[in-house]
């Protein structure tokens, strides 16, 4: 009698990534284990970009090396060249071998070889270092090998997985682990804000390259082209800056990040270049980015005009100032988010705001909701700036004459709908998304503000509010939008006649209640011999 053949069961992608997740528990470090993870993930995409353009040069040109293994046949169609001891088949059927962990980091430091554009991305000697036996190793890669595009027919499997693995280990950190990802839901509303068709889009602080990835998936969604933007933006953090290389690449995602991480402040990378799209989210309220005496004839601060270098103590204004010394002074546009603190800020910082304020930078203020991060619950803004706020025409549309006026919305009461992410067995963390149609709402109060047709927008209570800069004067240059925002006093609607007597009512009843139970108790001690009268 034939055996039956054993049915396949069907796992879902959530269910693969939670395994290689799990699969090197409690072998080292969060950061290591996510390194080793993407590291591999990385791999396994690669070498199926690799498979499938060296079938087509195949079919193309038959079984001839000079073709098959020539490097730029595969670099001219963003696919990276892999030595066969690099490719994943290869790290696949020595998955059991002893050797393992120098197999995989050999196969890494080949790819870089054979790939200039990758070099120093890479993860080098990772897994020789990792400390996990081969048995767990063989467990990752099983699992990492499960995530196959005919397997899960998603539209973007690269940055379904990519964007899972990014947002669960940021969940899973403390704060300065969790600094490399910010929420794909705020990064998509700053990009649908700025509108970056064509150009140079820059981040100075880009983190595992969210910003750079929805700029281009903005390009997409509005049907324009890739070819007409240029990314550009540096990462001061080591492990961040691999990742973030590790991200674009992958995703055929040209870009230039410098040779090396490298602070924005000491060490900026691309000095003297203007670009037309700035967006971040810097660290949030970042100490000691500088010593006492540092930077004070750098051009981005003093020499451009401000009369008081950013505090010491915090960064937050620094990277204002060395955003709008980046951006095109004709029509450059930046969104980016920082604590709300800034919007307030006292001493050097009250001085920033009121130059930034009276040159006219700040378009519009948004704060967003509360509990949007992995790392830190407070509620944060998306500043816009615009270098150019008169009358244009703008992709399509035409822009009214804004000089002088600030757009503030408040976003704080737009809590209701929640994410949750499993970072771990029994261990949950809920966080405030963003919807898309939440964001097409956004979107629509900022545009309707810009248009020409000054009737498409009107102030709305609890939500938004055109300034002028006489206004913000008035309020001492704060930019807090409760302060220019109407808000509804709801106590006005109350009838207090009638709210009193049903308060009335409720105490008498009350009262009475209590003189039962009063007497029934006198009552009580009455009978055994013990008045309480």
């Amino acid at each position: 009698m034939a055996r039956s053949a054993k049915k396949e069961v069907q796992v879902s992608l959530e269910t693969v990534l939670w395994n290689c997740r799990v699969a090197l528990r409690g072998v080292g470090s969060t950061e290591k284990n996510r390194d080793a993870v993407i590291a591999l993930v990385f791999l396994k995409f690669a070498g199926d970009k690799f498979e499938k353009r060296r079938q087509e040069l195949l079919d193309q040109y038959g079984n001839i090396p000079a073709f098959l293994e020539k490097v730029s046949f595969y670099n001219a169609v963003n696919v990276f060249y892999l030595k066969e001891t690099a490719r994943w088949s290869y790290i696949v059927k020595n998955a059991s071998a002893n050797d393992i962990a120098v197999i995989i980091d050999q196969a890494m430091a080949d790819i870089e070889g054979s790939n200039p554009p990758l070099k120093g991305a890479l993860p080098l000697n990772l897994f020789a270092s990792l400390g996990a036996d081969k048995s767990k190793i063989k467990d990752l890669i099983d699992n990492v090998n499960q995530i196959d595009e005919q397997r899960f027919q998603e539209e973007d499997l690269i940055g379904r997985v990519y964007e899972y693995f990014l947002q669960v280990y940021a969940a899973s950190g403390t704060k300065e682990d969790g600094e490399f990802y910010t929420p794909a839901c705020i990064v998509k509303l700053i990009a649908e804000m700025i509108e970056p068709y064509s150009g140079v889009v820059y981040d100075p602080c880009c983190g595992s390259g969210g910003m750079f990835v929805q700029s281009l998936k903005f390009v997409d969604r509005h049907n324009g082209s890739r070819q007409k933007v240029s990314i550009i933006g540096q990462e001061s953090v080591p492990d961040t800056w691999r990742l973030c290389k590790m991200n674009l690449a992958i995703r055929g995602i040209a870009h230039n990040l410098g040779e090396t991480n490298a602070s924005t402040f000491t060490n900026d990378l691309h000095k003297d270049r203007k670009v037309d799209f700035i967006m971040a989210n810097p660290p949030f309220n970042l100490k000691g980015w500088r010593t006492e005496d540092a930077l004070v004839d750098d051009p981005r601060f003093i020499k451009a005009g401000y009369s008081v270098m950013p505090p010491v103590a915090n960064a937050n204004y620094a990277w204002i100032l060395h955003m709008l010394s980046k951006l095109d002074v004709n029509h450059g546009i930046a969104g980016f988010l920082l604590a709300n603190g800034a919007l307030n800020a006292g001493d050097a910082e009250y001085t920033l705001r009121k130059e930034i304020l009276e040159r006219d930078r700040v378009e519009a203020i948004i704060v967003l909701p509360r509990d949007m991060f992995y790392t830190t619950d407070i509620s944060v803004t998306l500043w816009i700036v615009n270098m150019n706020k008169k009358a244009c025409t703008w992709n399509g549309r035409q822009l009214r004459d804004r000089t002088n006026q600030i757009l503030f919305m408040d976003l704080r009461r737009w809590d209701e709908n929640i994410e949750e992410i499993v970072i771990d067995k029994g261990k949950r963390k809920k966080k405030t998304i963003l919807t898309d149609a939440q964001i097409a709402q956004i979107k629509k109060v900022y545009n309707s503000w810009q248009d020409a047709d000054t009737s498409l927008y009107e102030d709305v209570p609890e939500l938004c509010k055109s300034a002028t800069l006489e206004d913000i004067r008035s309020k001492d240059y704060s930019l807090a939008p409760s302060k220019y925002i109407e808000f509804i006093d709801r106590d006005l609607d109350i009838d207090y006649e009638k709210e009193m007597a049903r308060i009335q009512d409720e105490m008498r009843l009350l009262m009475v209640s209590e003189e039962l139970s009063q007497s029934m108790l006198k009552d009580a001690f009455r009978g055994i011999g013990y008045g309480i009268d």
